[in-house]
């Protein structure tokens, strides 16, 4: 009964709050408005303290841009969880622009969607991720191009990253900054999780988005953190795919510590 409560009130809360910024966003965004940035940190913000992440940043996020974040992917709550934490945008599947609600509220947060599995438009695609990193866009890119059951770390696609070397073209850019950022879920209720619990936070398989997202708001209390590692410096000198292992590296590398850690908290517990 509590938990069911929980999810209604959730969903009245955040219903209500889309409602209200919706036209507020979609002004900001005709008038060009900086506010159209700032909107969806909002959002997310109200979002994930209704859904009950709790949130823990270790690292900084520069102010220097341009600037790319490439992030490992667990599940459709590391958006709100990044988008709470700093203005940014994200790079996303085409596949998000067709999924009902999904594709209005990714689309108000000026996201940009790419085909992946087409390489002859990487470059297209690359070109609209560089004009907006260059307009100061944050562009979040989860580097796996996919969800994973929230204990490992995938491979990380490196075509996208063909945006900084566009970026590199303009007169006044000598280097972009790269970001790795992890995302790990590490407690629920309080305790830390295992292997398994792990596997209940990711969404990622034939999960299908509306059940999964009943699932965790009627469990509710997740922690998670996100780690921002060390900034890499993209020139005209850098490797694409060099950097790209480089990258998931470092995201792996600060994903399993994380864990790690966590697995420490359970043996103190016990």
């Amino acid at each position: 009964m509590i938990a069911s409560l929980r999810f209604y009130s959730v969903v009245l809360v955040l219903g209500l709050v889309t409602l209200l910024l919706i036209p507020i966003q979609g002004l900001a965004l005709k008038l060009n408005l900086g506010l159209a940035r700032k909107i969806p940190m909002l959002w997310h913000k109200i979002a994930t303290k209704m859904v009950g992440l709790r949130i823990r940043v270790t690292g900084n996020i520069p102010n220097t841009r341009p600037m790319m974040i490439v992030s490992n992917h667990i599940s459709w709550m590391d958006i709100p969880v990044l988008g709470s934490i700093t203005e940014l945008s994200f790079i996303a599947k085409s596949e998000v622009n067709e999924m009902p609600g999904a594709n209005l509220l990714s689309r108000l947060q000026r996201t940009i969607y790419v085909v992946r599995e087409e390489k002859r438009k990487a470059g297209q695609q690359a070109q609209e991720i560089t004009q907006r990193m260059l307009d100061g866009d944050a562009m979040v890119l989860f580097g796996e191009g996919t969800t994973h059951d929230g204990n490992r770390i995938g491979t990380f696609k490196s075509a996208l990253l063909g945006a900084a070397q566009f970026a590199l073209k303009d007169d006044q850019v000598d280097e972009v900054l790269i970001q790795p950022v992890s995302i790990a879920y590490t407690k629920l209720h309080g305790m830390p999780m295992g292997r398994y619990t792990r596997a209940k936070a990711a969404w990622y398989g034939d999960m299908t988005l509306g059940s999964h997202a009943i699932n965790i708001m009627m469990q509710s209390a997740w922690d998670v953190e996100v780690i921002f590692g060390e900034p890499i410096v993209f020139d005209e000198n850098s490797n694409r795919r060099q950097v790209a292992k480089q990258i998931q590296s470092e995201v792996r590398n600060n994903f399993l510590n994380t864990l790690h850690d966590r697995k420490s908290e359970i043996i103190e517990v016990e």
